[in-house]
């Protein structure tokens, strides 16, 4: 099993894409570090060498990735919200951060529906029926 970034890549894919399963490496930097290490993308993992192998986890160290990029993206966001910046204050409510519309879109990011102040004849009728009863 071929161990890169603290990552088990699966024995029958092929390389060009078991890389981009490294969080942070996505196909264009996956295709450059091939390149750069001159290992064919059309390779399966289990047909790697330990050479090849080594190149290639010798190249992802130049990047920042997996857990490095995960606090890195999470001091950021963190900065922004002490700060108290626009992006900081939408991160910390849970809304969209980059300038989407929420009126009418932005469910996955807002949740359910609530419904405000629908019912509002049903409870002043309840609250009336209510009140002649409890004057007898």
């Amino acid at each position: 099993m071929a161990r890169i970034a603290g990552i088990d890549l699966p024995e029958n894919k092929r390389i060009d894409y078991a890389l981009t399963l490294i969080y942070g490496i996505g196909w264009t930097l996956s295709k450059k570090i091939l390149f750069a290490t001159n290992v064919p993308e059309e390779k399966r993992v289990h047909d790697l060498t330990e050479e090849d192998l080594f190149k290639i986890n010798k190249a992802v160290e130049n990047y920042t990735v997996e857990g490095d990029l995960k606090r890195e993206i999470r001091q950021n966001i963190q900065r922004l919200k002490t700060v108290g910046t626009y992006r900081g204050v939408r991160h910390s409510r849970n809304l969209p951060v980059h300038g989407q519309r929420t009126k009418s879109n932005g469910r996955t990011k807002r949740g359910k529906r609530k419904t405000v102040g629908a019912f509002k004849k049903e409870m002043l009728a309840k609250q009336t029926a209510a009140k002649p009863a409890s004057a007898k």
